[in-house]
């Protein structure tokens, strides 16, 4: 996995990619937070050696490389899902490679299902912890070059990024929850019975993401801050019949709050 990722890093850096600040995941129907990047260098995912393709509706598939919030920053816009057919260290390889380009922090974003029955569709959610239900990226035998095989997941998301998000969401007059997100495989919508489940072993949203990237950038001892916006619900007497496209459309209705929260965090590292 090291010449692979070396060789990767090496391609990236030889396109301009010098030494960015943080690294941004984003997900279904959040690809526009792109648009306020500056200066910015876009490598399409097909043309980078060894990363997989998006191939989901809303995630565009590429990497893009510029000025945000004050900072350089590398987005990933679009993500890989165990249910494309990719491997769990394929699914979490970007984020190897955003490490080794020099990335302090990653930020990461996703659609999600409520299960909280506190919860709207349009919300934002603040992950402050998760139940990782998809294959675990560090299943195999360690790469001791990067870091031990048992990292401590006590603290999965920044406590700090997370203390300082709070904040610039009040200054803004957003609206925010906090919460634990769960991911399962997909790609079918969860039954009502498993919302019930999850809700019952402590989620407050469902999806179908992250959780790997998390494990991988913890693996790391990247900090990570993440941010689940509420979709759907998966709530007894508010279930409604959910498809991609709706899931895509209210990502994107709630996608400028979320930006704003993200511009504020990142100028501030």
């Amino acid at each position: 996995m090291l010449e692979k990722i070396n060789e990767t890093t090496a391609f990236l850096k030889a396109k301009g990619i010098d030494r960015p600040d943080a690294g941004i995941v984003l997900g279904t129907g959040l690809g526009g937070l792109t648009a306020k990047i500056e200066n910015s260098l876009e490598i399409e995912y097909k043309d980078i050696p060894f990363f997989p393709v998006s191939t989901v509706d809303g995630h565009a598939g590429k990497l893009i490389y510029g000025d945000f919030g004050g900072r350089k920053i590398v987005a990933m816009k679009g993500r890989f899902h165990y249910y494309e057919g990719y491997g769990a260290h394929q699914l979490t390889f970007p984020v190897r490679v955003l490490k080794y380009l020099g990335i302090r922090s990653l930020f990461l974003s996703n659609a999600a299902g409520g299960v909280n029955p506190a919860f709207q569709i349009g919300d934002i959610m603040i992950i402050t912890d998760h139940i990782n239900l998809l294959p675990n990226p560090l299943i195999g035998r360690n790469n001791d070059f990067i870091d031990p095989h048992f990292p401590d997941m006590g603290e999965a998301y920044d406590k700090v990024l997370i203390k300082k998000s709070e904040r610039i969401a009040e200054k803004n007059g957003i609206k925010v929850h906090k919460g634990i997100y769960l991911a399962t495989t997909g790609p079918a919508f969860e039954t009502p019975s498993e919302y019930k489940y999850f809700r019952i072993i402590g989620a407050d949203a469902v999806g179908m993401s992250t959780t790997p990237e998390v494990i991988t950038a913890r693996h790391m001892r990247l900090p990570c801050f993440a941010v689940s916006i509420i979709t759907d619900l998966g709530v007894e007497g508010k279930i409604e019949y959910t498809t991609h496209e709706s899931v895509q459309r209210e990502a994107e209705k709630a996608e400028s709050r979320m930006t704003t929260i993200m511009t504020e965090l990142i100028s501030l590292l």
